[in-house]
C-alpha cells in the first residue's frame, strides 16, 4: 500500500501544491489546516509520517508533536518533519529536542521535502526490519569508518568514537560527502548539489549552517572534536585519518 502522509498547515496554497506534488509520487495525503482537526484523525486512522508546520494559530506544530508523542503506540511514533522559518534555529532545536524526525526552512523545495519523506520512511522501515519489497535483495551499501567515525547509510545511523550523533537527513548527506573522501576539499556549492540536489534558490550560505550544526552535534560527545575543516574562501575537508 502507498504511505499515507498528514499534512498540517495554516496556509491552504502549501497544503493544496504539497498535497498535488506527494500524489504525483505515488503518496497518499491527508490535509489539515489545524492541529486539533489533525489530532483527532490521527486517534481514528493514523498516517504514515506527518509534515507538521510550526507556527499555527489555536495548536502549533510544538504542541501537536508534543500530544502525538503522548498518545504512544503506532500514532505515537510516526516519523514527523517540521516546517520552521527560514533561519531559526530555535524552532529548530526546540523541534528536534521534542522528537521531531527533521525540519525543513520555509521557503522550501518540494523536491527537498519529498525527499526526505522517503529517507523517514526508509529508515523507519529498516527500525521495524522490513526492509522495502520493492529492493528485494539489494545490498546494502558499505559502512564509511573514517578513523573515530563510522557512518551507516543504510540506517542512517553515525557513531563517533563509540558514541551516537543524531543527524537530519541532510546534514547527514553533507557529512557523508565530505567523509568519502578525507582531504579533499568540497566547496560549497558541491555541496548543495549533493544535499539539495538540483533545488534551486537555496543560498550557499545554507552550507555554513548545516556545518554549523554538525560540528555543535559532534561536539556535544566530544569537545575536542575538529575532523571537519573550513578552509576560507574555498569550502570544507574531512580532515580524520
Amino acid at each position: 500500500m502507498s504511505p499515507v502522509i498528514a499534512l498540517v498547515d495554516d496556509d491552504r496554497n502549501i497544503l493544496t501544491s504539497v498535497s498535488i506534488a506527494l500524489q504525483a509520487e505515488g503518496f497518499l495525503t491527508r490535509v489539515y489546516t489545524d492541529g486539533q482537526a489533525a489530532l483527532r484523525a490521527f486517534a481514528d486512522n493514523p498516517p504514515d509520517l506527518g509534515v507538521f508546520d510550526i507556527k499555527m494559530p489555536q495548536m502549533d506544530g510544538m504542541e501537536l508533536l508534543r500530544r502525538v508523542r503522548e498518545m504512544g503506540g503506532e500514532v505515537g511514533g510516526m516519523p514527523v518533519i517540521f516546517l520552521t522559518s527560514k533561519d531559526d534555529e530555535l524552532d529548530e532545536a526546540l523541534g528536534l529536542a521534542m522528537g521531531a524526525d527533521d525540519y525543513i526552512a520555509k521557503p522550501f523545495s518540494q523536491r527537498l521535502l519529498i525527499a526526505r519523506i522517503r529517507a523517514l520512511l526508509r529508515r523507519q522501515d529498516l527500525a521495524r526490519g522490513t526492509a522495502t519489497a520493492s529492493e528485494p535483495g539489494a545490498e546494502e551499501p558499505p559502512l564509511i569508518e573514517r578513523g573515530r567515525l563510522v557512518m551507516d547509510s543504510a540506517r542512517h545511523k553515525v557513531r563517533w568514537d563509540g558514541k551516537d550523533v543524531t543527524l537530519t537527513v541532510t546534514e547527514f548527506l553533507i557529512l557523508e560527502a565530505l567523509a568519502q573522501r578525507p582531504g579533499v576539499v568540497k566547496s560549497r556549492n558541491q555541496l548543495l548539489d549533493i544535499a539539495y540536489q538540483d533545488d534551486v534558490y537555496v543560498d550557499d550560505r545554507t552550507i555554513d549552517s548545516h556545518i554549523k550544526r554538525i560540528r555543535r552535534k559532534f561536539r556535544g560527545v566530544d569537545p575536542e572534536f575538529d575532523a571537519i575543516e573550513t578552509l576560507y574562501g574555498v569550502g570544507y575537508r574531512f580532515g580524520e585519518e
